[in-house]
């Protein structure tokens, strides 16, 4: 007949090592600080309006038809996500030191 211990099954095999000790310091690499992206911009400025021309129907301000505010939206939206990769893309290849 054989024993086991069912308490060294379960147990963590990096427990004894010391960066997993409770207190202990870790360094961390720093993240670099990174820029927001053009997409997540646009599409909040998008947001933005929308809510906005919904307000100002609702007050009775403005008459609005629903497609071309659409249509205005995703133009302007699909206008600015390329002009802000462009920028993006130029930006990048400046501070490689590309023209």
């Amino acid at each position: 007949m054989s024993t086991f211990d069912s308490s060294s099954q379960w147990q963590d095999p990096q427990a004894n090592d010391a960066s997993h000790q409770p207190g202990t310091v870790h360094n961390e690499p720093e993240t670099q600080d990174r820029e927001p992206r053009v997409g997540t911009i646009v599409w909040g400025l998008v947001i933005i309006a929308l809510a906005a021309l919904i307000v100002i129907s609702k007050l009775g301000l403005v008459v609005l038809n629903g497609t071309y505010v659409l249509i205005g939206l995703m133009i302007g939206a699909g206008a600015a996500l390329v002009v802000g990769g462009l920028l993006s893309i130029r930006g990048k290849q400046g501070k490689r030191g590309g023209n």
